[in-house]
């Protein structure tokens, strides 16, 4: 199986961009290609996800252990893999690296490929590369992309001076083009659903970007990578027992391709419908309700008061339900942005209102509490990003964590505890600390209703 890990020396150099051309040009060509994001992120995945016609899976220090990284990479691998870093190559949590895109990279034996933003550079990209090429000799640094080139004056100066002063390859050069933009804002690149024909858009810019590298030198860079040694046995299905209901359209679409599977795994029949459109809950024994973006979508979701209704009585005659972020701000009263407020569920007792900066942002860890309603053991980390906050939560509100690293819903406790219900800020993983999928499937189908 080759595999090769795209990298850059900072966030914002297009590498996202980059690796969605990447793959998308290499799936093209009729590679079997499967994609891979360092850290936790759901929405990069969705476009290197659509690209490859594969789900993307993430590879996290954070919740996993290292032999579970290798063991998730190894049992989800297919003919090409593409990881793709968050961050700059060397940037981590960890003074010593531990975490860092570059310690992944060595985990998986994976040749690693820079995308360099060459903005404002001609010769300085000579000791740039050669910082890089000293610092951790045990990074295989396989070769160079260099993108937001200027013309071809800029990148015959740029590919000079690569060339003059170190060994590294430039395997391609992407110039500035409007086309490769997909958009920015508060929690970073557009989703594919927020975007139109992404379909279109995902092919343009792996023409683009396939057009631009030499994908031939780019599949001997894969190649070149190591064996890892034979792949974990397939975990078996459990026959389905309970139907969980999750929400996934414009307003919800953050979830963990490896949670889905685990709850599956677990026996349980995933049931997804449209928050926005459809009437009414369908015929589910449980609920998941993701992140996402209901801010930009309140009015719909204001609008559709059949299905409003319908969640709240659900919640509140005992569905099991499990919320995170968005999820939390769709079963809250209200939910305030840009001086509107639109009507929510109401199952929350408080209101979710919109800032201009992060509310929480960064790696958790969260400790159950006696209140937790299907888990009781040691504290585990996860993960928050959002511009929200719940005001007017009543004094005797019930939460399932303290927050022992984090902000949470007010900087001391997340996951408040109604019903059968269990909503927060935070966003878990599954892993070995943390087996929160199955215990959830188990959750619902010990509060599954017999037929009647």
């Amino acid at each position: 199986m080759s595999r090769v890990f795209i990298a850059a020396a900072h966030k914002s150099s297009g590498k996202t961009v980059v690796t969605t051309g990447l793959t998308a040009a290499l799936a093209a060509r009729g590679r079997v290609v499967q994609t891979f994001k360092k850290g936790p992120d759901y929405i990069d995945p969705m476009w290197l996800g659509q690209a490859s016609g594969n789900p993307c899976y993430n590879l996290d220090f954070n919740t996993m252990e290292r032999h579970e990284i290798l063991a998730h990479y190894h049992s989800r691998a297919k003919a090409v893999n593409v990881i793709e870093a968050n961050k700059g190559l060397f940037d981590g949590v960890d003074l010593h690296g531990a975490d860092s895109n570059a310690e992944l990279a060595k985990l998986l034996r994976a040749p690693v490929v820079l995308v360099i933003d060459t903005g404002g550079m001609t010769r300085g990209i000579a000791p740039l590369l050669q910082g890089y090429v000293a610092f951790d000799k045990q990074v295989n640094l396989a070769g160079v992309i260099l993108n937001k080139v200027g013309g071809t004056r800029h990148e015959s100066k740029l590919r000079a001076a690569v060339e003059t002063y170190t060994d590294l390859p430039v395997i391609g050069a992407v110039g500035r083009n409007p086309a490769l933009e997909i958009g920015e804002r508060h929690l970073g690149l557009t989703t594919p659903a927020e975007s139109g024909a992404f379909g279109a858009m995902i092919k343009r810019i792996g023409d683009i970007v396939g057009g631009s590298v030499d994908l031939e030198r780019l599949e001997s860079i894969a190649a070149s990578a190591p064996p890892l040694g034979p792949a974990p046995a397939p975990v078996a299905l459990q026959p389905a027992r309970v139907r969980v209901g999750i929400p996934r359209d414009t307003a919800f679409g953050f979830y963990y391709p490896d949670d889905l599977e685990a709850m599956q795994q677990a026996g349980a029949e995933l049931v997804f419908f449209n928050a926005l459109s459809d009437a009414a809950l369908p015929d589910v024994d449980g609920l998941f309700i993701g992140g996402g973006f209901p801010e930009t979508q309140m009015q719909a979701l204001a609008a559709n008061g059949a299905m409003r209704q319908s969640i709240k009585t659900a919640v509140e005659n005992g569905l099991p339900t499990y919320a995170e972020c968005g999820g939390l701000m769709l079963l809250c009263r209200s939910l305030t942005w840009h001086g509107q407020t639109c009507e929510m569920v109401g199952v929350v007792p408080g209101d979710a209102v919109m800032h201009a900066k992060p509310q929480g942002r960064g790696y958790t860890r969260l400790l159950p509490t006696g209140a937790h309603p299907w888990k009781s053991a040691d504290g585990f980390t996860a993960h928050e990003f959002h511009y929200a906050r719940v005001d007017n939560l009543p004094q005797d509100t019930v939460f399932a964590y303290q927050v022992q690293r984090g902000h949470g819903i007010d900087g001391a406790h997340d996951g408040i505890v109604a019903h059968n219900m269990l909503a927060g800020f935070c966003h878990l993983r599954t892993t070995r600390a943390n087996l929160w999928a199955q215990e959830f499937v188990a959750f619902v189908a010990a509060h599954k209703k017999s037929p009647a």
